[in-house]
């Protein structure tokens, strides 16, 4: 597959349109810089001639210090446009990233279900890095080489034309054989790309769970995955560099053979007495010369070769599109929501594994792709109404179906069959910003970042003050023990929320979804034993956090349960039990009455 001339046009327009004041600062430094270049072996040449004709002295110094000044200037100028384009690369490579985090995060679970988080790093800050040199210097650079190319052609042509028609045919050759080996190593350098992806994903899921590794004696498995990859994608780094050296080496060799060309056609000419001593270096200087701007397209097609690989990747994750339609213009209304559930029926897609990702691989999972995907049966026509306002208790064994069930409250997936209201309105219908800023999820994982109290509690948002913060966690019960903290709002927490407990998590947590001023709650209460000052500011917390809110409870614990109005039991992904609290736990024949028999955090955890 070849990246379209096109493809390669939109991200530079798209990346650097906004860059275009230092793209043409980087231009024209370039520009002078060639004509500097071209303008110094002609100051050599008047050196060499007046010396060997015992010229004047004053004309030597002046040919001396005109050429050193000359060669500073062009340094300076070559320093300048390194800055200038590394300014432009930084800009443009950032701005692209954060494109692909935005569209990547807002891609369905589905998509994140099948890519690890060390992938996606590697696909979004990986990739891009190989186009740092692609946005800041390749079009200019391969323009103005070309540039600096014809005008030593030119000059030497000027010269005489039998010195400039050999050093044209050793250069188109030179290009021709250069651009040829190019296309060998793309194949490998798009190999090696998603091998990469594959093998930071590995080490990311395997770092953060190393204590479970080594208390589980898997060490030795994961050393020997670890082999495996890396003996996996040392054949296709080989190969791929091979391309890039393939290039240096036959570089090397047509220079050895150009400057062969240029001495003998140098020679030939100065024993016929055509040209001077001084145009014999003039030419052997100019052949050289091209070395320059030869090598720097070789090395900008060698860059194109890794930076073609990174396009396709990117390209390739932007055409990713969502499975979540995001087109809705109902709006939710303020208050409690209700929710209902019609004939609701969902199937998680089986994961797929990664493979190798050879191109013949890649192949097989184009065809695989025209297959229905493999299906697990989650839900089961689901069907129950809860009121704005209400409480409800959701109860079942692990794998019922609960957590299933507020995913699709929050859309992060579609159900396959029916319909989830909120609000009177279909999930659908709404776009997934508004509807995740009415309805608010309260994992019981939570995720805390390193970062301090109020960053975690706010999730970065600068436009809620401390004000606004503080009088959250003060109508949750929780203001004295934030500010109880070392720094208060700027204690700053350890990745994964380290030096504070589950229960304190879930009251950081807590603070989100009250600043969030939600319609409808879902909280998935903590099953871990609290010690008894958490537990109760947790129990305030919550309490406070439900009222005049609609609420969804996965309930672990009999507390829970007392606090709920309704209870809907699910069992293997059907509603076992659906009704009044009060009702149910007064028919001794209900499922809920035999759970609180038999003791709920024993049946249900």
């Amino acid at each position: 597959m070849k990246v379209p001339i096109k493809q390669y046009y939109n991200l530079l327009s798209t990346y650097l349109r906004s860059q275009w004041r230092w793209v043409a600062v980087l231009a024209v430094l370039i520009l002078i810089t060639i004509g500097l270049r071209l303008a110094n072996p002609q100051i050599l040449r008047t050196f060499i001639d007046t010396a060997t004709e015992g010229g004047e002295r004053s004309i030597l110094i002046r040919s001396a210090l005109l050429f050193f000044g000359i060669a500073l200037l062009t340094q300076a100028l070559s320093v300048a446009a390194t800055y200038v384009g590394e300014t432009v690369a930084w800009t443009a490579t950032n701005a692209l990233r954060l494109d692909l985090l935005d569209h990547a995060l807002h891609l369905d679970a589905t998509f994140h279900k099948d890519h690890t988080p060390g992938q996606m790093i590697e696909r979004i800050d990986g990739d891009v890095a190989t186009l740092s040199n692609f946005f800041s210097r390749f079009t200019i650079d391969i323009v103005g080489n070309g540039f600096l190319v014809a005008g030593i052609l030119a000059l030497l042509f000027r010269e005489d034309w039998r010195i400039g028609l050999p050093i044209l045919a050793f250069a188109i050759v030179t290009l021709i054989l250069l651009i040829w080996i190019r296309k060998l190593a793309v194949p490998y350098w798009t190999k090696y790309r998603k091998l990469s992806a594959e093998f930071f994903g590995f080490l990311g899921e395997h770092i953060s769970g190393r204590e479970d590794i080594r208390a589980n004696g898997a060490v030795g498995h994961v050393m020997r995955r670890f082999y495996e990859f890396v003996q996996k994608m040392f054949p296709v780094r080989l190969r791929s560099s091979l391309g890039g050296y393939s290039m240096w080496m036959a570089n090397v060799g047509l220079f050895a053979f150009g400057h062969a060309v240029a001495f003998g056609v140098g020679a030939t000419l100065w024993r016929a007495s055509l040209i001077t001593i001084g145009t014999v270096y003039l030419v052997f200087h100019y052949t050289e010369l091209l070395r320059g701007p030869i090598s720097e397209i070789r090395t900008q097609i060698t860059d194109l070769q890794r930076a073609e690989a990174g396009i396709r990747r990117i390209r390739e994750l932007m055409n990713t599109e969502s499975r979540l339609d995001d087109e809705g213009t109902a709006h939710l209304p303020t208050g409690p929501l209700g929710v209902r559930f019609d004939g609701v029926g969902f199937a998680y897609e089986a994961a797929r594994v990664s493979s190798a990702v050879d191109q013949e691989d890649a192949d097989a999972s184009e065809e695989d792709n025209d297959h229905e995907p493999e299906m697990v049966p989650a839900l089961h026509a689901i069907d129950f109404d809860l009121a704005p306002g209400t409480v409800l208790g959701l109860l079942g064994r692990t794998g019922s179906g609960k957590t299933t069930l507020a995913r699709l409250l929050v859309r992060l997936y579609d159900p396959q069959t029916g319909a989830v209201r909120v609000g009177g309105q279909s999930v659908g219908t709404v776009q997934i910003a508004d509807l995740r800023r009415a309805v608010r999820k309260v994992p019981q994982e939570v995720q805390l970042f390193r970062a301090t109290i109020r960053d975690n509690v706010r999730l970065f948002d600068p436009s809620i003050d401390d004000e606004r913060v503080l009088d959250a966690l003060e109508h949750l019960g929780i203001r004295e023990w934030v500010l109880g903290l070392p720094d208060g709002l700027d204690t700053m927490l350890a990745a994964d929320g380290g030096g504070l407990s589950a229960g304190q998590g879930q009251l950081i947590a807590l603070g989100r979804a009250f600043l969030a001023d939600p319609g409808l709650v879902i909280l998935d209460e903590a099953s871990s034993r609290l010690d008894p000052a958490t537990e109760t500011l947790l129990e305030i917390a919550v309490d406070r956090l439900l009222e005049n809110r609609t609420a969804i409870v996965i309930a672990h614990r009999l507390s829970t349960v007392e606090r709920a109005d309704q209870i809907l039991i699910l069992d293997d992904g059907r509603i076992a039990e659906f009704g009044q609290r009060h009702e149910l736990v007064a028919d001794p024949s209900s499922r809920l009455s035999r759970l609180l028999q038999a003791g709920l955090e024993e049946v249900l955890v």
